[in-house]
């Protein structure tokens, strides 16, 4: 097995378990190993620390499969950690009234690069490193031994797979070919899953507790839904008894599937309004017009792929934020959200401060959020936690 050695000094996040090393920390390479290949990694001297699938292309030379440098990491190996994230799914009390969540958190699970989602009988998957690529046939063909369903479907269509050397790869694995919209329940909800084609791997599953979590103050609101997509935040606002939901996103598409949602669910249609355009703009003309809402939701997408759009992004939020304080009604609240990894929580709160400084409003921040706990995050990987949230309300 061919050997990544370490600098000396920089064996320190191994120690702490820490499942990525970075092309800066390597003095030398024994060996040669093609890309997905495992490789050990050693201390300066000498001493093995882990096992990782060896990435040449990507900043992120290794991502540790084993810290045992002595384990082996096969077929059997790749099935014990399918399983072990399957079980640990199936203990969770919030899953127990939905079809849809996610069974495998890549790093969190053990396994890097590894995504797998469950839509009712349909899995999707997604394999977005080096290390997953090579072991791709063996995790789906024990994927289909440790979960019944009707079929597999392939989304590796994440940038970061261009990080990795990989091209973009989508398509059917195993079984049958999904349905372009596939029914999925969440804790008494009807929803319509773009599996195929739509964002992410269909639905945005990691904000399932936050959207029940927003029933708690919908009743007899106006609500303002940002970023929509297909509505979903919408439906709950409408269950919690929202006396109208307006769902903003630029994809007529989105919108039209949202309005299906509403009908799926058995809600009054006459109190959704659908609105199509850049939400930037959008809010800026309801602004202008001098429209208010109750409570508004801002969850846009990932404003930051990178370090260098770090700052761009921070604008973005900050004016997105600034927008909607200025649109809360005396006493309204604000659901805001950030995607960006390269965003922390705290730099996330002080560009959420200083919109709400700039919008001449004082605010309390009520509650933090984060992502389901089906996408959990691994004490020693805190960049799996990308999914921030506050939950803010404005003075009388």
């Amino acid at each position: 097995m061919s050997t990544l050695h370490l600098k000396p000094g920089r064996e320190k996040s191994l120690l702490r378990r820490h499942p990525w090393v970075f092309s800066g920390a390597i003095a030398r390479f024994e060996g040669e190993a093609q890309p997905g290949e495992t490789v050990c990694i050693a201390a300066a001297e000498g001493t093995p620390l882990a096992l990782g699938a060896y990435s040449p292309h990507s900043q992120i030379t290794a991502r540790v499969w084993s810290f045992d440098p002595g384990s082996r990491v096969d077929a059997g190996f790749l099935r014990a950690r399918l399983e072990q994230a399957i079980q640990g799914r199936r203990q969770l009390p919030s899953l127990q009234t939905t079809t849809a969540c996610r069974l495998v958190n890549a790093e969190s699970d053990g396994l890097p690069g590894v995504i797998v989602d469950q839509y009712g009988d349909f899995l999707v998957c997604q394999f977005l490193s080096a290390g997953a690529e090579m072991h791709r046939g063996e995790l789906v063909a024990s994927l289909r031994e440790l979960v019944p369903c009707a079929g597999i479907y392939e989304r590796s269509e994440a940038a970061v797979r261009a990080k990795e050397g990989l091209e973009p790869r989508a398509g059917l694995l195993w079984g049958e070919e999904p349905p372009p919209l596939v029914e999925i329940e969440e804790g008494g909800c009807r929803f319509l899953a773009e599996v195929c084609t739509g964002h992410k791997t269909g639905f945005y599953l990691d904000q399932r507790e936050n959207r029940r979590l927003l029933v708690q103050y919908a009743a007899g609101k106006e609500v303002l839904n940002c970023f929509a997509y297909t509505g979903a935040f919408g439906i709950w606002a409408l269950r919690g008894g929202a006396a109208k939901v307006s769902n903003v996103d630029e994809s007529a598409a989105a919108l039209e599937l949202g309005s299906r949602h509403v009908e799926l669910n058995g809600l009054e249609t006459a109190k959704l309004e659908s609105v199509e355009g850049d939400v930037f703009k959008v809010l800026r003309q309801f602004r202008d017009r001098r429209r208010s809402f109750d409570l508004i939701v801002l969850d846009p997408p990932k404003f930051a792929e990178s370090q260098h759009q770090l700052e761009r992004a921070c604008r973005g939020y900050k004016d997105i934020n600034l927008l909607a304080f200025k649109l809360l009604r005396p006493g309204g609240v604000l659901f805001t959200f950030s995607c960006s990894g390269q965003v922390g929580p705290d730099l996330f709160q002080k560009v959420v401060a200083d919109a709400a400084l700039d919008a001449g409003r004082e605010a309390q921040i009520l509650q933090r959020l984060g992502q389901a706990p089906d996408h959990p995050v691994l004490l020693s990987f805190p960049e799996a936690g990308y999914l921030k949230g506050l939950v803010c309300r404005v003075g009388e």
